[in-house]
């Protein structure tokens, strides 16, 4: 781009030319995205100010912004943070970032909660909370989501989220901290490992990695690159993790209590096989909103 002075319009579409021929697939939602973000400016008053000259310095700052996407940096790095479930999370290179196809599993399981929050409540007043594992928790999306929606709904939980990346968990407890002031209990675990063995939970909930190991290869520049791939891979046939948290997840899970799995598209047979096997019952595959498999949850016998 030059540095002669534009408009903001004539900088939006150099933005977006300059992603277009980078080769990113949504150029023009990028580019007004980071736009947006860099000239605080919302989509109402760019269209009252679209020929006025734009700022220089923001500019320079959008300029160098769209350097990283076009490398393929992934734009809610760049901006450092991301939308999930109505809720702004902070996330970086340590962490996953969060998707709209995983808040499907954060509504089926606080649909849970609420269930289980009204059988606790009873005539004497005393109001037991809901006891929550989020297991693999990497930026904290479900857990502080979760946590959330039950304060806004006066629903009494206790949450934990555990995590085996230290750098996961310093994001984790950044949004913990900024989204729901610090209730929930992070613990830094490789899977159950450092979890009391005293705990039981009523509700087990985890987005595990589940993608196969030969297949990271071929996924998106933005996802092979620049998220962990210890948060992508899923060993050899993508199930280990389900495995894992099928078998040491029911010393964890109260009697009836439940499980809430998010799942690959074609892992809809797989996954519920896997906790039938290991005693669990009313196994149910749900959809997201593309009509794919996405969770699968059961019940602890």
């Amino acid at each position: 781009m030059k540095d002669t002075a534009c408009s903001c319009r004539q900088c939006l579409l150099n933005g977006q030319k300059m992603l277009e021929e980078a080769g990113i697939e949504e150029a023009g939602s990028d580019a007004w995205l980071l736009f947006s973000e860099a000239f605080h400016m919302s989509r109402a008053q760019y269209y009252m100010d679209m020929n006025r000259a734009c700022d220089p310095e923001k500019r320079i700052q959008y300029e160098n912004w769209l350097k990283l996407r076009a490398q393929r940096i992934p734009l809610q790095h760049i901006t450092g943070h991301a939308p999930f479930m109505g809720y702004e999370f902070y996330v970086n290179e340590h962490v996953l970032t969060p998707r709209a196809d995983t808040e499907v599993l954060v509504e089926k399981t606080f649909e849970a909660v609420k269930a289980i929050d009204g059988r606790n409540k009873n005539g004497d007043g005393w109001d037991r909370p809901v006891k929550i594992l989020d297991m693999c928790t990497g930026s904290g999306c479900i857990a502080v989501s979760l946590a959330c929606m039950a304060g806004e709904q006066g629903i009494s939980c206790e949450i934990f989220a555990a995590d085996l990346s230290e750098e996961a968990l310093a994001v984790a407890a950044r949004n913990n901290r900024e989204l729901c002031q610090g209730q929930i209990r992070l613990v830094q675990s490789n899977l159950f490992e450092a979890l009391p063995d005293t705990l039981e939970f009523d509700i087990i909930v985890s987005n595990p990695p589940y993608i196969k190991s030969e297949e990271i290869k071929g996924l998106m520049p933005e996802v092979r690159d620049h998220e962990p791939r210890m948060a992508l891979d899923g060993k050899e046939d993508g199930l280990y993790f389900y495995r894992k948290l099928a078998e040491e997840g029911r010393h964890f899970l109260k009697p009836g209590g439940k499980m809430f799995l998010e799942i690959g598209y074609d892992q809809g047979v797989s996954v519920p096989e896997i906790l039938g096997n290991s005693g669990y019952a009313c196994c149910r595959v749900i959809r997201d909103l593309a009509g794919l498999d996405r969770v699968v949850t059961a019940d602890r016998l």
